[in-house]
């Protein structure tokens, strides 16, 4: 019997080396494009999840900043402690008129109420909105509300404060539209000339309206979650399970999505899940899990807002090219198995070749050992492998190009292009190790816009934009090149100074900021000014944290606003002022005087 000769063997062999690494490639890729399109659908769900939650907070904040402009209407308080609600009274018409147009101009706002503190909390000025239209309520329909947590919470703050409701579904009788609607109220005391509270302004929020309008934005195929600080759903694809504690029934997301619980014991602040391997609800979907605080510090909110997206949609791009990776993976084989045949003999030295670059397909010099110029099968195999490899490369760096997109994204603002909060507290801690290493200092200036809001309330978003973009660009050009900007949000910046020089050099930067922002802007026409307050931390004199610089820096320009505009000051010359203030407090109370406080000292206190 006739045993099989070396070229039998090597013909065998070779076409198996090629069948199997042409297989394993191809699962390999396979494999790899699954994991990447995962880990890229989870980054980009929670990106978006971040962003639909800053938009969440800026839409409360936004309404938080109405309530306090109709309560700080002089005509507000002198109404509130003068009128009954009956007969005719003219300040009492004149700011109706202002509640009015605020109700048409926002529709997501269902009511807005101004309630005085005498007669039990009645109401003196309401509106309400009916279908499409605002309703005035007026004469004996007005109701008295005294009874109300949000009404005697809201009357305990001190003036300019907010207070945030929890979320409910609105059971008042005679809300109009906002009867049985989810429903988010914020308060705001309104104070009369001395200071006392005498009433209060409360606006009533459509939650599903301000929702359905923020996932606008969203693709079709995204699933939204969303959920108050106990876990009760409040937004979720099965309308039945949403706010079930108004039902009797309660329907948790932490009983639900068990990874999900340390958001709600505040220990983590985002969860991502991959349905690949699990069984429960998140099973055959990928989603992305954020803790959102809202409301500010009266209130404590927070919400734990979710998207989910299905996998199936993740990896249809995978699917995809595991088609062609087979398609591929057969013809290598075949034509490997053919040169087998017919070369087996010559193909001794390119057998070793071959199986080196199949087994190292992503190691590119052993792409240049190829027999690429070759015209016979071995150079045709040699080229099937390296389009294999080019494909598959191509494939994998625009999935690498789309991640370092959504890294961008998420470290960036988008308006300005100047690094976000995120980035910037990074970029902060890191200067603070290196400061700390070198026994240097640095300080951190929080500039905040002073006419901003005005200019934006009157010529739109579209010119505010322009604006930012316009002081963003100034801020960078006014600073040396180891100095850092980045915008926090709405007009707050935030400059970062290293080195020996920044405790001298922050205060003329300082004063170079201002001088810049004073400049006028041309606008689409407009010559505007923004200016701007500044507030100036330092390390290691006033904390050794990030976290407390920029809190140092915030409560630094606050004062320095409340003290007049256009300014700046340091955390230091604050506390000094606080300070001195304190001793003279003292020293009239040992006196039996009182003293007014100054400006530095409400603007700390703020």
């Amino acid at each position: 019997m006739m045993r099989p000769g070396l070229t039998f063997k090597l013909s065998v062999l070779l076409a198996c080396i090629g069948v199997l690494a042409s297989g394993a490639t191809g699962y390999y890729a396979y494999r790899a494009n699954r994991t990447m399109l995962v880990n890229e659908a989870e980054h980009s769900l929670l990106t978006s999840t971040e962003l639909l939650g800053q938009r969440f907070s800026a839409a409360i904040d936004d309404a938080a900043a109405d309530a306090q402009v109709l309560g700080s209407i002089p005509s507000a308080a002198e109404v509130a402690q003068t009128d009954d609600g009956l007969g005719p009274n003219a300040p009492r018409e004149s700011l109706a008129q202002v509640f009015a147009s605020f109700m048409t101009h926002h529709p997501e706002y269902l009511q807005i109420r101004l309630i005085t503190r005498e007669h039990y909390g009645l109401e003196l000025i309401r509106f309400d909105r009916d279908a499409r239209h605002t309703l005035r309520v007026e004469g004996r329909a007005l109701q008295e509300k005294g009874q109300f947590a949000y009404v005697f919470d809201t009357l305990a703050l001190p003036p300019e404060r907010i207070y945030t409701s929890p979320i409910t579904i609105n059971r008042e009788y005679g809300a109009h539209s906002a009867e049985g609607k989810p429903t988010l109220r914020l308060g705001t005391p309104v104070a009369n000339e001395r200071g006392a509270v005498v009433g209060a302004v409360v606006l009533d929020i459509d939650l599903a309206g301000l929702l359905k309008r923020l996932q606008s934005d969203l693709p079709r195929n995204y699933q939204v979650y969303l959920a108050n600080e106990w876990g009760d759903f409040l937004v979720h694809p099965d309308a039945s399970k949403t706010f079930g504690f108004d039902k009797g029934r309660r329907f948790l997301m932490q009983d639900s999505f068990a990874a999900t619980r340390p958001l709600f014991e505040q220990s983590e602040s985002e969860v991502l899940l991959n349905g690949r391997a699990r069984s429960g609800q998140d099973a055959g979907q990928v989603l992305a899990f954020v803790r959102r605080p809202f409301g500010g510090a009266e209130g404590n909110r927070f919400i734990v807002l979710g998207l989910a997206k299905p996998l199936d949609d993740v990896l249809s791009g995978a699917n995809l090219l595991g088609g062609r990776i087979i398609r591929m993976v057969l013809i290598s084989s075949a034509l490997a198995l053919l040169l087998a045949i017919l070369f087996a003999r010559a193909l001794t030295k390119p057998l070793h070749i071959l199986s080196h670059a199949a087994t190292h397909l992503f190691a590119g010099h052993s792409m240049e050992t190829l027999p690429l110029k070759r015209t016979d099968e071995i150079g045709v195999l040699a080229r099937c492998f390296d389009r294999l490899r080019r494909e598959i490369k191509s494939q994998m760096d625009v999935l690498h190009n789309k991640q370092h997109e959504l890294v961008h994204l998420a470290t960036h603002d988008m308006l300005t292009g100047l690094p976000n909060r995120m980035l910037f507290m990074q970029k902060l801690e890191a200067a603070i190790e290196e400061a700390t290493r070198r026994d240097e200092r640095l300080a951190v200036l929080f500039v905040d816009l002073d006419r901003f809001k005005q200019i934006n309330d009157r010529f739109g978003h579209s010119v505010g934009d322009k604006v930012l973009v316009a002081v963003a660009r100034r801020l960078r050009n006014g600073l040396n090149a180891g100095d850092l900007v980045a915008r926090l949000g709405g007009d707050e910046f935030i400059v970062l100074i290293q080195g020996s020089r920044s405790a001298d050099a922050a205060p003329r930067i300082a004063v170079r900021i201002m001088d810049t922002l004073n400049e006028a802007l041309p606008i689409d026409g407009h010559c505007l000014t923004v200016g701007a307050s500044i507030g100036i931390s330092q390390f290691p004199l006033d904390s050794a944290t990030a976290e407390a610089l920029l809190l140092n820096a915030d409560a630094a320009m606050y004062a320095a606003k409340s003290g007049g505009r256009c300014a700046y000051l340091s955390y230091q010359d604050l506390l000094d002022t606080q300070k001195l203030e304190e001793e003279r407090r003292a020293q009239a109370g040992a006196e039996g005087g009182d003293v007014e406080p100054t400006a530095g000292s409400a603007g700390l206190a703020l």
